[in-house]
C-alpha cells in the first residue's frame, strides 16, 4: 500500500512539474490610446483614480500587475480567464471606444455593483488587501459616479 501512494505521490509530483511549462500570456499592452481610457474620459479626480487601478484595473483592463503566484500553474492558467471574463464584461482601457448607450450602461452597472458589494470579488481581496475598498471610498466613488451619471442625462 505504501509503494502505491509512492508512485502517485511522483506521478502527482512529475505532472504539477510539466504543468509548469505551460505559460499562458500575460494581459499587459504598452500601446494603449490613454484618452479612451476610463479616468481619462470622465477626467477622474487622483483619488478615484488610485481607488478604481487598485481594486478594478486588474481584472477589468489591458494591464494587469502580476503577482508573484500568477507563474504558478494552475493558479496562472484560472487566473487568465478570470482577467479575460472581466476585460469582456468591462474594459476600462477601452471605455472610450463604447457606444454612448454601453457607456451609460457600464456606468450603471459599475454603480451596481459597487453598492452591492459584487466588486471587487471577495475571491480576489483575499489575497490583495490593498484593493479592498473601504466604506469612506465606496462612497466616495459612489457620488463621483452619481454626479457622471447626472451630467450624461
Amino acid at each position: 500500500m505504501k509503494k502505491y501512494f509512492k508512485k502517485i505521490f511522483i506521478l502527482g509530483v512529475i505532472i504539477f512539474l510539466l504543468t509548469q511549462l505551460y505559460q499562458p500570456a500575460r494581459n499587459t499592452s504598452y500601446e494603449q490610446d490613454i484618452s479612451l481610457d476610463f479616468v481619462s474620459q470622465y477626467n477622474a479626480p487622483k483619488n478615484i483614480e488610485t481607488m478604481l487601478r487598485n481594486s478594478c484595473y486588474d481584472c477589468h483592463s489591458n494591464n494587469t500587475n502580476y503577482p508573484w503566484y500568477s507563474s504558478i500553474e494552475p493558479g496562472a492558467l484560472f487566473m487568465v480567464n478570470h482577467i479575460n471574463e472581466g476585460k469582456k464584461e468591462l474594459n476600462f482601457n477601452e471605455f472610450g471606444s463604447y457606444s454612448n448607450r454601453r457607456k451609460a450602461s457600464k456606468l450603471k452597472a459599475i454603480l451596481n455593483q459597487i453598492k452591492t458589494n459584487k466588486m471587487p470579488l471577495s475571491s480576489y481581496t483575499i489575497i490583495h488587501k490593498n484593493a479592498v475598498l473601504e466604506e469612506n471610498q465606496k462612497e466616495q466613488i459612489i457620488n463621483w459616479l452619481n454626479s457622471l451619471e447626472k451630467n450624461e442625462k
